[in-house]
């Protein structure tokens, strides 16, 4: 068994894609219309045929305020690795990128909290 796609819940599909093509760097695996929604996944360039996240659609009732409430603590709804997490931040804000934490060393790990636009806080994280 090994996971081959994971989602994040965004509030407007098409400006979750550009937020996560144009900004995160990750590219369009597939782009389907399924219904009213996409079926809408981007990769890491670098790996083309790993795992996919999914920009999905937040249209259930408790999607909303379960995003509000992480939000609204700080925690992030997920993470992604970078090889250097100071400069990932600098080459993101020089985007317009609006992070919530900065660089912050913990030891093991330094990690940063960035706003996607689409509900979510993310954490990008490069271990030591």
């Amino acid at each position: 068994m090994r996971i081959n796609v994971t989602g994040v819940m965004v509030d407007d599909q098409a400006e979750a894609h550009d937020f996560y093509t144009e900004k995160m760097g990750f590219v369009t695996k597939t782009d389907e219309t399924v219904g009213e929604a996409r079926w809408l996944t981007v990769v890491s360039p670098g790996e083309r045929d790993g795992v996919e996240l999914l920009l999905e659609p937040d249209g259930h009732p408790s999607a909303k305020p379960f995003k509000e409430a992480l939000v609204a603590d700080g925690i992030p709804y997920t993470q992604f690795a970078v090889d250097d997490v100071h400069a990932e931040v600098e080459r993101l804000k020089a985007l317009g990128v609006v992070f919530t934490q900065d660089a912050t060393d913990f030891g093991p790990v330094v990690t940063a909290v960035l706003d996607d636009t689409c509900g979510n806080l993310i954490q990008i994280a490069t271990l030591k």
